[in-house]
């Protein structure tokens, strides 16, 4: 059905149709989730940033990913509860943009209901039916933030990440506009 598109590649042999796909800012790994989800007939896109009008750096960001979207797909803008949403949804196919925004979301919360909100998110990631791209942003690359709440914001969305690796059906690195199969070109960490 859809054999030209890398996404129906067998990457390994997971328990989800996740797809990670994570890149520093501007590297265009949202361009390339898009890419991988672009034939599914039905697509969920949940936008996880928190819609600031008066930032109007963070509008036009915004505008160039609805003017790239394609117009049948559904919108939900939230980022808290995300598995819950997950859960509900009755298409085929959800796009998270991303996961950046569901951390800072909730940043405040203690350790212990942060690893409540992880172990649920994977828990349905894993058991989901419907194929998910989740756009997750690539943090600590030699930048140590200066105050505590960044190096939380770093420490959670990097513990994120590996869970959700390891429930991954696929997994790419988004680089200067080129997308790197991690799955061929690497080995676990045991």
């Amino acid at each position: 059905m859809f054999t030209n598109n890398p996404i129906n590649k067998d990457y390994g042999l997971r328990k989800s149709s996740t797809i990670l796909v994570s890149g520093g800012s501007r590297s265009g790994k949202s361009k390339w989730a898009e890419y991988l989800i672009r034939d599914h007939p039905k697509v969920c896109y949940i936008a996880t940033g928190v819609n600031d009008k008066q930032d109007e750096d963070w509008q036009k960001r915004i505008k160039i990913h609805r003017d790239r979207r394609p117009n049948h797909w559904r919108v939900i803008e939230s980022s808290k509860n995300l598995a819950n949403i997950i859960e509900k949804n009755n298409t085929n196919s959800i796009l998270i943009e991303s996961l950046g925004g569901f951390v800072a979301s909730n940043i405040h919360i203690n350790q212990w209901d942060w690893e409540i909100q992880l172990k649920g998110l994977v828990k349905v990631l894993r058991h989901s039916p419907n194929t998910i791209v989740i756009v997750i942003e690539q943090t600590g690359w030699s930048v140590v933030p200066e105050t505590e709440i960044g190096n939380k914001f770093r420490d959670r969305l990097g513990s994120l990440s590996l869970e959700l690796e390891m429930i991954a059906k696929s997994s790419w690195l988004v680089i200067q506009g080129r997308a790197i199969n991690l799955r061929d070109i690497s080995v676990p960490i045991p």
